[in-house]
């Protein structure tokens, strides 16, 4: 099992989760963060004034899918998140040593 994190832009989460729903992978986790890579954030002007936003929103998708589905899940992600412009987003994959489904006690693939 892996699992991934994939950190992506607010108006991208619509179609992820469309693109993971059609691919049986209907749950996952999503959290606000904030953030920035090279870029460093932006400059605005606000009021005449330039100021730098450091920190974009963000959103970070978390999600465990079995081995055999890990290339076609990313596929997904990067198809459906990517714009071509600076702060699309990362994708980090993990390995997971154990699932366990409370509800029921499964483990393993049978839990997610």
């Amino acid at each position: 099992m892996k699992k991934i994190e994939a950190i992506i832009r607010p108006e991208s989460l619509i179609a992820v989760k469309s693109a993971l729903d059609e691919l049986g992978y209907p749950g996952m986790t999503i959290s606000d963060v904030k953030g920035h890579g090279k870029q460093k954030g932006l400059e605005q002007i606000w009021r005449g004034r330039k100021y730098k936003v450091d920190f974009l929103p963000k959103l970070k998708l978390e999600i465990v899918v079995i081995d055999d589905d890990l290339s076609k899940i990313l596929n997904a992600i990067i198809r459906e998140a990517r714009t071509e412009s600076i702060g699309d987003g990362k994708i980090f994959v993990y390995d997971v040593v154990e699932a366990i489904r409370i509800r029921t006690g499964e483990y393993g693939d049978n839990a997610i």
